[in-house]
């Protein structure tokens, strides 16, 4: 296929749905957490907002403890490129800077800023960017920029530097990813169910932010109330450059690379992503959190939290600031039932174990899963790998598992790269039907972190090199600067003991001549 032929099928994405190889048909459980409505979490005494917000490094708070702050009011920035701003949830004061439970993978604590709530939730002066409709789309980059705006499907990658970028890459459709493929999470459900015509609002933002000509919003085939009610939004709103489309549920669906690839029958190239293929992808709570950036000048302080699960009694949705206790959000939903056994961040299949309920809500907090005693299984010895090639099977990247798995495991780095361990979506497929238990992701996620590092060190290794060359031609230069002006030290003294040889010569001619 010619790179004209690729972009004319990408231009028709959305009008006949496509499969990706591998994946799973799951067990959604997500009806428990839909049958009540959204409901706000409550105000807590104090938040606690983690520095790491984003995939990248972390903010530097520009407040001080014991400084009042108001609602919507930046308190941590980054000169990182990626990196996006972090504004007070609620009015209140800062009372520390230390580190603090981070809600993040590693379970590691850290760098927060807790803000102790006056219970006011005063908002700072905001401003709404009047007649966005005409106003410029790098208008409307910045201002998702300086909202923080970040993808709340759980990768928290900044939006205003995919729209950056999309905006330079000839981006022609916009795809608002609502197939939110994890059991158990209904967060984007609730959202378009209640919510549609904020998410068609931040389809227009976003696709005039980024030049796109058309949205497409992909949903799950099951929602069947959500597809009622974003039609209906998109008739009220008279957008006929945005359609929804139903992709079949198969898990993970959801995942960027696959939902591409079930809306137009092309694959994002290896290392790749979908703008190179003149698509953008973000997840429907990042769009209708932008249209609030845009429409009504609101920074991203909150996000809906599914909270679920046979541990909790009482399962919703809740709207919860960030920064909030998980714990609050449990008591909030009835508290734990008698079975209650773990806590879990995010869904089964990608998600992981909290050490304690202590942990903040943090924009990638998606969903808080309680798990019972009988859902967990009893830890299985690992054995050897048989060979079967099960986890090759249901494989959505069209990896080799257990290739990746013996080079990772052996230390053969290269090898790993050649066989595209950085593609690894670590959606969690080949653990699931692994049946010699091999913890298949956390090996993975161990070598792609390896791989990250190695990296790392070559380029720090090039710059040191470079520097290294650069200061050795800087003394070269140096020497031979040195040298030429010696000898032009050397020629000058010479050429004047030349000349006072001749004076004295003349003048003893002279003496000569007045003597005789």
């Amino acid at each position: 296929m010619t790179d004209r032929e690729t972009l004319e099928q990408a231009r028709r994405a959305g009008e006949q749905m496509h499969h990706f190889p591998g994946g799973l048909h799951l067990r959604h459980n997500k009806r428990i957490s839909c049958e009540l409505p959204i409901a706000l979490a409550p105000l807590p005494a104090q938040l606690s907002v983690p520095l790491l917000q984003y995939s990248g490094d972390e903010a530097k708070p520009i407040v001080s403890s014991g400084q009042s702050v108001l609602k919507g009011e930046e308190i941590a920035a980054s000169s990182h490129p990626h990196a996006t701003p972090l504004h007070a949830p609620t009015s209140g004061t800062i009372v520390a800077i230390e580190p603090r439970p981070a809600s993040h993978p590693s379970g590691l604590d850290g760098l927060s800023i807790v803000i102790e709530t006056d219970g006011a939730d005063r908002w700072k002066d905001l401003q709404p960017l009047a007649g966005w409709r005409q106003a410029e789309p790098s208008l409307l980059r910045k201002k998702i920029r300086d909202a923080g705006i970040v993808g709340l499907g759980g990768a928290m990658f900044p939006t205003s530097a995919k729209v950056d970028s999309g905006s330079v890459r000839d981006v022609h459709t916009l795809i608002l990813n609502g197939a939110e493929c994890e059991p158990f999470i209904s967060c984007d459900e609730m959202l378009m169910r209640e919510q549609p015509a904020a998410v068609v609002l931040g389809a227009q933002v976003l696709q005039r932010a980024v030049g796109a000509s058309r949205t497409v919003i992909a949903i799950e085939d099951r929602m069947g109330a959500v597809s009622d009610a974003l039609q209906r939004a998109l008739n009220a709103a008279g957008a006929s450059d945005i359609d929804l489309v139903k992709v079949t549920t198969i898990y993970p669906e959801g995942g960027e690379k696959q939902l591409v690839q079930i809306l137009t029958g092309l694959e994002v190239p290896s290392g790749g992503t979908p703008l190179d293929l003149g698509l953008l992808c973000q997840n429907v709570a990042t769009a209708a959190a932008a249209a609030q950036a845009v429409v009504e000048g609101k920074p991203l302080i909150e996000r809906i939290v599914t909270v679920t699960g046979n541990g909790v009694l009482r399962p919703r949705n809740l709207l919860a600031l960030i920064g909030t206790p998980i714990e609050l959000l449990i008591n909030e939903c009835g508290g734990y039932t008698p079975t209650a056994t773990r806590l879990v961040l995010g869904g089964p299949m990608m998600g992981y174990a909290l050490r304690s309920d202590a942990n903040p809500v943090t924009a990638a907090a998606n969903c808080v899963l309680v798990l019972t005693e009988a859902e967990l299984q009893a830890p299985q010895p690992e054995m050897p790998c048989i060979r079967c090639g099960e986890c090759g099977r249901v494989c959505p990247a069209m990896l080799l598992p257990q290739e990746l798995n013996r080079f990772v495991r052996n230390g053969l780095w290269s090898e790993a790269a050649d066989y595209g361990l950085k593609d690894c979506i670590e959606c969690g497929c080949c653990d699931f039907v692994c049946p010699s238990q091999i913890p298949l992701v956390d090996w993975f996620r161990y070598g792609k972190a390896e791989l990250r590092l190695r990296a790392r060190e070559r380029r720090e290794a090039e710059c040191a090199r470079q520097r290294f060359e650069a200061r050795e031609a800087r003394l070269e230069q140096e020497n031979t600067e040195r040298k030429r002006r010696r000898e032009e030290k050397k020629r000058a003294l010479g050429n004047d003991q030349e000349k006072q040889r001749r004076i004295a010569d003349a003048v003893e001619r002279a003496r000569r001549k007045h003597d005789s």
